[in-house]
């Protein structure tokens, strides 16, 4: 561990350092911006040691997807057929063609449905063909999306697709019945048209009982159910519970097919799934653009959403058909870029696959370098969260010093190993930037490792690295 003294206080990790008594490995360095990059670190421990950053990894993402795209990049996706249009009746296939697009949701589908009608068409005598050629299906290759192929509770682990909608996710709206003992009102959240069975077991309890929900999706051979179960009191607000699709582009078939329904446009032979690219004398029909990147970004950094963060790696990889390896070494590639990086290992680029391995100081050369991008700084650093002012509320602790003058992001896993991981940028008592990471890594023999056990450190030595300088 190297240390600077710099007038009465001690800058270093030494508090962090205490978990390496409890078996935990450590890569942890904090430099100082804006001045000779050969400069020792302000303070570290095992800088370049080779640990798993968890969803840290969306920072490189991040920073990759900006350098190629720019922040006011937009992904299309759109509908279109090689058939003509004649008195509102398309003579073919109605493809729709998935942009890749991380933040499609049921408004923009919406959106696109009525551009259809705009152009005209009122009746589909062909498919609805969902059109996934850039990617999908896409490779499980972590435990949670593999077991997720068949029973999921979460929606973190929904599966992938270059024509994926609302996060890969179903939505259930629970209400209460107006009376004790009946059972919930259940809705879709994207209309009642969609193809999906609700097996509701969820009982209304008297005023001020309490809500506790379970939600799992459960795919058989008749397609997914949801199933729920629980309690929710009579005078409770209704709730919506996401759960990840057994496919994503099925998903997006039942939504845009339910949607066309609803606009009144019939379409004969329902939907299947394509993963061959249109054929070439497809005309566009209707198109949707997403949000700006640099908003896009917001949501994959703030909220840690693994849907649009592997979405966005897969856009990174210019072969149809991508898979998540493909996409970490995409990002590989940008690091290669940097001068002094050191050595990087993705499998992903939400930091869900344990294998991803990189260290602090590498981390730290990768930050560095964006804070000297002028051009995309502030919309990179804008992704990264202020403990004061984040969504997530646990990292709202510390003084005001570590609330105020620090922008992270931080990575959680629990399985197979502990990593709890926190990276960005502080500003320093006297004004000046500065760059920290820290990973903490367990093994099969290390403790439960919470936040609190991490962070309550970090934020007392980041507090002495900032009034020291």
């Amino acid at each position: 561990m190297s240390l600077l003294l710099s007038g009465p206080l001690w800058a270093d990790f030494s508090r962090v350092a205490q978990l390496q008594d409890k078996g935990f490995a450590i890569s942890a360095e904090a430099r100082l911006l804006g001045v000779d990059a050969d400069a020792a670190p302000l303070a570290s421990i095992e800088p370049t040691r080779q640990l798993s950053p968890a969803s840290v990894t969306k920072a490189y993402l991040s920073a990759a997807a900006l350098q190629r795209y720019g922040p006011q990049h937009r992904f299309t996706s759109q509908l279109v057929s090689p058939g003509n249009v004649t008195n509102g009746v398309l003579s073919g296939d109605l493809i729709f063609e998935g942009g890749g697009d991380p933040g499609l949701t049921t408004e923009d589908i919406w959106r696109l449905v009525q551009r259809l009608q705009q152009a005209g068409v009122r009746q589909v005598e062909g498919a609805l063909v969902v059109n996934q050629w850039r990617f999908g299906p896409v490779e499980c290759i972590t435990t949670d999306r593999c077991d997720a192929q068949t029973r999921v509770a979460n929606a973190y682990s929904a599966p992938l697709s270059s024509a994926g909608v609302n996060f890969g996710s179903w939505c259930a709206n629970v209400a209460p019945a107006s009376a004790p003992g009946a059972p919930a009102r259940i809705s879709l959240c994207d209309g009642q048209a969609l193809q999906v069975t609700v097996d509701n077991q969820v009982i209304t309890k008297p005023d001020n009982s309490g809500t506790r929900l379970n939600a799992e999706r459960i795919t058989t051979a008749d397609g997914d159910v949801l199933r729920l179960s629980g309690q929710i009191s009579t005078n409770a607000y209704p709730r919506d519970v996401y759960r990840g699709a057994g496919d994503a582009a099925e998903l997006t078939a039942e939504v845009l097919l339910g949607m066309l329904r609803q606009a009144g446009i019939a379409v004969r032979d329902g939907w299947r799934l394509s993963s061959m690219r249109p054929p070439g004398d497809a005309q566009r029909l209707a198109a949707v653009d997403s949000k700006p990147l640099q908003e896009l970004l917001l949501r994959i950094m703030n909220y840690s959403n693994n849907y649009m963060a592997d979405v966005l790696a897969l856009d990174l990889v210019e072969s149809p058909q991508a898979q998540l390896r493909q996409a970490g070494l995409a990002l590989e590639q940008y690091a290669r870029t940097l001068p002094g990086h050191g050595p990087l290992t993705l499998y992903s680029g939400s930091g869900l696959t344990t294998e991803n391995r990189t260290s602090a100081h590498g981390i730290n050369v990768m930050l560095t370098d964006m804070f000297h991008e002028s051009a995309l700084f502030p919309s990179f650093i804008a992704a990264f969260q202020s403990p004061a002012n984040g969504v997530m509320r646990f990292i709202r602790r510390g003084s005001d010093t570590f609330q105020h003058n620090v922008m992270l992001k931080t990575g959680t896993l629990n399985e197979p190993f502990a990593v709890r991981a926190a990276a960005g940028y502080f500003r320093t008592a006297q004004g000046r930037w500065g760059v920290f990471s820290v990973l903490v890594n367990g093994n099969a023999s290390t403790p439960y490792l919470n936040w609190s056990q991490v962070l309550d450190p970090l934020t007392k030595d980041l507090d002495t690295l900032i009034l020291a300088n």
